[in-house]
């Protein structure tokens, strides 16, 4: 129970940081998709290297284990990426 408030609060925090960003404005989300704003993907992309080295930081420090996974499903993951990539797109447009 305590892991799920925790994600839940995170979560939040990591809403309003893209809120007070401005990130969540149409025209910051449309302009990703013409290619003439990347601060979204930057801030993205910023968040997802933080979250990496964390937790390959509390792996090697023996507070984390990852857990196995299973093989993906090519397939289902290909098509799920293009049906949200497009209804994205239209949304922008």
């Amino acid at each position: 129970m305590g892991n799920l408030i925790l994600a839940l609060i995170l979560g939040a925090f990591f809403g309003f940081a893209l809120n007070k960003a401005g990130l969540t404005k149409y025209n910051k989300i449309v302009n990703v998709f013409r290619f003439t704003d990347m601060a979204v993907l930057q801030f993205m992309m910023t968040a997802l290297v933080v979250a990496m080295i964390g937790l390959y930081g509390l792996r090697a420090l023996g507070v984390l284990e990852f857990p196995n996974i299973p093989g993906t499903y090519i397939v289902g993951n290909v098509i799920g990426g293009l049906i949200f990539g497009i209804g994205m797109a239209l949304t922008g447009y």
